[in-house]
């Protein structure tokens, strides 16, 4: 029944500096921007690799998210990796620190989080 997850939803705070978030420093293409007028909204399709992924949306005034302590419903957005160190490279160069290197109890792997800006957190994970 079901083949695959379509996309992901984000609302963030301020549409300017989320879509540079997502396109310049994470490297997401747009696939297609619209303002919808009667909302007040834009409306950003990132692709991931030529694969639709993500659904940015700016709302006036958005009540902020709890992100910590963690909260019931969606806890983080993953992203696979080659290589840890050159991500986080690329994130230190952009001025975004991640949190120290941890090792997937289970399956041995690499990964680390760092936070969107709306703190919406975002973990990188070595495959």
């Amino acid at each position: 029944m079901l083949k695959n997850i379509h996309h992901i939803a984000i609302i963030c705070s301020d549409y300017e500096v989320s879509k540079k978030f997502y396109t310049e420093i994470l490297g997401l293409t747009i696939i297609q921007e619209i303002y919808r007028t009667e909302r007040q909204s834009y409306k950003l399709d990132l692709a991931l690799n030529g694969n639709y992924v993500i659904e940015l949306f700016s709302f006036p005034n958005p009540p902020k998210r709890v992100s910590r302590p963690e909260a019931s419903g969606l806890r983080h957005l993953a992203f696979a990796v080659d290589n840890l160190e050159v991500i986080i490279n690329h994130l230190n160069k952009n001025q975004i620190i991640s949190e120290p290197i941890r090792i997937d109890e289970f399956t041995g792997k690499r990964f680390t989080f760092i936070s969107d800006p709306d703190d919406l957190p975002i973990e990188f994970y070595e495959l």
